[in-house]
């Protein structure tokens, strides 16, 4: 028998704010850039970056530095790792990362931000009932976008990539991100919901032990999230009962 939930996580990227799309569009810039530099330097070039392969499978919800690794190691690429204070020109994982992070940056700037409105709908209802709220990001960008798109105040709690830096919290899968905002607002896993759309989110909730780990279909499929590890999977929060 489930317990009761009291308090819910939320990831941001894909489940509060329409990002996700940015922030793989923001990569495919980045890889696609480096591999015309390997072209021109007269390099191997590599299979070019798939939005629709690659980004799930090596990039979405991990933090920014262990998604370069994660794609440059698919393709057998070795890049030194550098600083995270490298010139994004720079051809090490910081200096790539760093790049990533202006296109990234450039891309909302153009674009702007938007919410899923009932997934904010749905958690405003669920607030008013007294369940306790967290969000989460792997993104050091978190803050800014809670600002930009007036949600920030929904959250008693955030632990994004400012903090996990801070607190050297290990990113996904690894649970601890999760862990952290439960314990910040001071309930149990086992008594907590998470909500994530990417692979890496809902291996992270099921390896914390949550009470209950909800995949929203996104980036991945439903089957996907099914199978690594989400208790269910929806297309927004109002499909979604607690207690």
């Amino acid at each position: 028998m489930q317990n009761k939930i009291i308090a819910a996580i939320f990831d941001l990227d894909g489940v509060l704010t329409r990002t996700a799309a940015q922030h793989a569009k923001a990569w495919k810039q980045l890889f696609d850039a480096y591999n015309e530099q390997r072209k021109e330097e007269g390099e191997q070039p590599f299979e070019d970056f798939s939005i629709e392969i690659d980004y799930p499978k090596y990039i979405d919800g991990i933090p920014r530095y262990d998604g370069i690794r994660n794609f440059l190691q698919s393709r057998n690429i070795k890049l030194p790792e550098g600083y995270e204070s490298d010139e994004p020109n720079e051809l090490t994982i910081r200096g790539l990362g760093n790049r990533k992070n202006e296109f990234f940056l450039k891309v909302i700037e153009e674009e702007g931000v938007e919410v899923f409105e009932k997934n904010i709908d749905q958690i405003k209802k669920w607030k008013a009932e007294g369940v306790k709220t967290a969000v989460i990001s792997s993104s050091k960008n978190c803050k800014k976008i809670l600002e930009v798109t007036g949600i920030e105040e929904l959250f008693e709690t955030r632990i994004d990539g400012v903090v996990s830096k801070e607190r050297n919290i290990k990113g996904k899968p690894s649970p601890d991100i999760f862990l952290a905002a439960a314990k910040e607002l001071g309930v149990d896993p086992e008594e907590s919901m998470i909500v994530e759309d990417a692979i890496a989110g809902v291996e992270a909730g099921s390896a914390g032990g949550f009470g209950l780990v909800v995949g929203i279909v996104n980036g991945a499929s439903k089957e996907e999230l099914l199978k690594n590890g989400a208790d269910l999977a929806v297309q927004d929060l109002t499909d979604v009962k607690l207690n």
